[in-house]
């Protein structure tokens, strides 16, 4: 199944997992944030999705667009 899903990045047992929205298993999880936060990057990346970093509790602390997004911005 390769349907494009936001990633999170979610605490889970005392470790960070990338888990594509709703999913029941995660993709991958790792003992440290950084690297699941790098894993999740480069599969929303590849896929044009959304990055969606939760923190220990739960709540989304920031998020990356890396789809079409309908306003590019100039610089």
């Amino acid at each position: 199944m390769s349907s494009k899903r936001n990633q999170h990045v979610v605490p889970r047992d005392g470790g960070w997992a990338v888990k594509g929205a709703g999913a029941e298993r995660a993709t991958a999880t790792f003992d440290r944030k950084a690297p699941a936060v790098a894993r999740a990057r480069e599969i929303a990346r590849n896929q044009g999705t959304e990055l969606l970093i939760h923190g220990r509790d739960g709540k989304i602390e920031s998020r990356d667009s890396h789809g079409h997004d309908p306003f590019p911005l100039k610089g």
